[in-house]
């Protein structure tokens, strides 16, 4: 059996991607079979302890330095425990966030020496990269005005402030700008049909998917 495909979702606070991950999984299941649905940090048992130290509490409650780390222990349950298995049984695994997110939160906005977080996913994710990262791009003011109306307790990484989130988008547009053979930029302003549709495009002309 041919392994499945991996593609990742990409972006700053409030972009939709949890909404995209869903209405993509309608469009996959009758042309590739039910995708696996997953999330970092979390998407195994283990990785989901991890991800209440990370998503809660106060804004400082960590350093980047410590983040990175707590974050690569995660994503190294979840591949382990979820993605890759799924993907060598044949499934395609559609994932809310990936290393992208570290490189943009910890190493972009927060500081966190690149060269460390690309050992780490050397050591880590090895070969397990995404076939296709799908960036759901907007400005950072409207992100954050979406989030805080949608009052999520996981909003740690909200009260980072205004900065920290303009260099978080910074981030992800450098690493679409240096790969753009594997990430794809969706303009997220649009309404979520546009953007959905714009989603499907990307998928279906990039991973060669018929209509």
């Amino acid at each position: 059996m041919a392994n499945g495909r991996f593609i990742t979702i990409e972006g700053g606070e409030g972009a939709g991607k949890s909404t995209q991950i869903r209405r993509l999984a309608a469009r996959l299941s009758p042309r590739v079979g039910a995708p696996l649905e997953t999330r970092e940090p979390g998407g195994s048992p283990g990785a989901e302890a991890l991800r209440g130290l990370l998503v809660t509490g106060a804004a400082d409650r960590w350093s980047p330095l410590a983040e990175t780390l707590i974050l690569f222990a995660a994503r190294e349950d979840h591949l382990t425990r979820r993605i890759r298995p799924a993907l060598a049984a044949g499934q395609w695994v559609l994932c809310d966030r990936f290393s992208d997110s570290t490189r943009a939160y910890q190493g972009a906005a927060g500081g966190t020496d690149p060269a460390l977080i690309a050992a780490l996913e050397a050591g880590v994710i090895g070969p397990t990269q995404p076939d296709l990262t799908l960036l759901l791009d907007l400005p950072v003011e409207a992100g954050l005005a979406r989030a805080a109306a949608r009052g999520d307790a996981e909003a740690r990484f909200e009260g980072k402030g205004l900065a920290f989130h303009q260099r978080l988008r910074d981030g992800f547009l450098a690493i679409a700008a240096a790969e753009p053979e594997r990430v794809c930029v969706i303009d997220a302003a649009r309404d979520p049909d546009a953007v959905e549709a714009a989603v499907w495009t990307a998928v279906r002309t990039r991973l060669g998917i018929g209509e």
